[in-house]
């Protein structure tokens, strides 16, 4: 029984000198804290079940909170409860605030540009060119009625029929022709719809 308490005094005064030693920079204090303490922090990480990626920023997030308050740990002897404690915290608040972000001041690599592309722009003005071709080669009534339907504002069917002196009951089957007319066209000058 003496034996025992005599290695655990050795091991705490050994934890004690090491601490003191990385606060005071001394080389290879800290790389040997880092070795003799990961696997409890890769124990800590594994019981929350956290991705690969996750659990190295838990655990770089526990080293640095170790960095930053090295000099304030009074009692060295008991610093692997301490960083069980900090990764344990770590772990549940990037658990509760979402595993990873990405700051938004840094464009999304995979969000695609809003903006048409160049393939886009040349079929799209191909597209109202033969549509242009189509209205022309319509009646000159048939044209007004496309222009009054879609191409002004929305007026009602009264107006519309008044305007071109047309009955209003007359203006849904005229659309209806006009516009079977107009994909015919367009289907004739190779323009899918």
């Amino acid at each position: 029984m003496m034996q025992t308490t005599t290695i655990e005094q050795d091991t705490e005064q050994d934890t004690t000198d090491l601490v003191r030693a990385a606060a005071a920079g001394v080389p290879g204090a800290w790389d040997e804290l880092v070795r003799r303490y990961t696997p409890l922090l890769r124990s800590r990480t594994r019981g929350f079940r956290l991705q690969e990626a996750d659990a190295l920023d838990v655990a770089q997030a526990t080293w640095l909170r170790l960095a930053e308050n090295l000099h304030r740990i009074h009692t060295p002897e008991h610093l692997a409860g301490w960083l069980a404690t900090v990764v344990s915290r770590e772990c549940i608040r990037l658990l509760r605030h979402g595993s990873r972000t990405i700051p938004a001041d840094e464009p999304l690599a995979t969000a695609a540009d809003p903006r048409p592309g160049p393939e886009d722009v040349v079929v799209d003005a191909d597209t109202c060119a033969a549509l242009r071709t189509a209205l022309d080669a319509l009646p000159a009534r048939r044209r007004a009625l496309v222009a009054a339907l879609f191409l002004d504002d929305r007026r009602p069917y009264v107006e519309i029929a008044r305007d071109l002196g047309m009955a209003v009951g007359s203006l849904g089957p005229t659309r209806a022709r006009t516009l079977t007319e107009l994909r015919r066209l367009l289907d004739g000058a190779g323009v899918v719809a």
